[in-house]
């Protein structure tokens, strides 16, 4: 056996396998980016104003994988999975303690698909909108009495 081959073996003995795009598969819950359909912040996860347009996705691509940030809580991770069910999906929960992320839902195939926006936006409730125009917040209020 030649020496750089051995030195590989024990490389990945000592270190694991290498890796294609580490922090990027930390980031999207074990997977890549090219190979998303959708993700969710875990704001996003919490909220329930983008579960229609999500559940559109899950149906429309029912043969990809949800990815579930396991370090959330359940009962915020237990309708996703009913809608998985649901549309036939099938689930990981990935619980990974060594990295924080913002990410807490992915859905997922297991080939590239390379589609150029992932992120649903969300949609502000028109109160939400025009209190940002109007600059609502408590130091605006403040310097309105003075």
């Amino acid at each position: 056996m030649e020496r750089n081959k051995v030195d590989e073996i024990l490389q990945q003995g000592i270190y694991g396998p290498k890796e294609i795009k580490p922090e990027e598969r930390k980031r999207f819950l074990g997977t890549l980016r090219e190979r998303i359909v959708v993700a969710l912040t875990q704001a996003q996860v919490r909220d329930n104003s983008v579960n229609t347009e999500l559940e559109k996705v899950m149906k429309e691509n029912s043969k990809a994988q949800l990815y579930l940030n396991g370090q959330m809580e359940y009962p915020t991770l237990s309708k996703y999975l009913k809608m998985a069910s649901k549309v036939g999906m099938q689930f990981t929960i990935v619980n990974n303690q060594e990295v924080e992320t913002d990410i807490g839902l992915v859905v997922a195939y297991d080939h590239a698909i390379d589609k150029d926006e992932i992120f649903i936006k969300q949609v502000l409730k028109y109160e939400e909108k025009e209190a940002d125009k109007e600059g609502s917040g408590f130091f605006d209020k403040l310097k309105k009495l003075f």
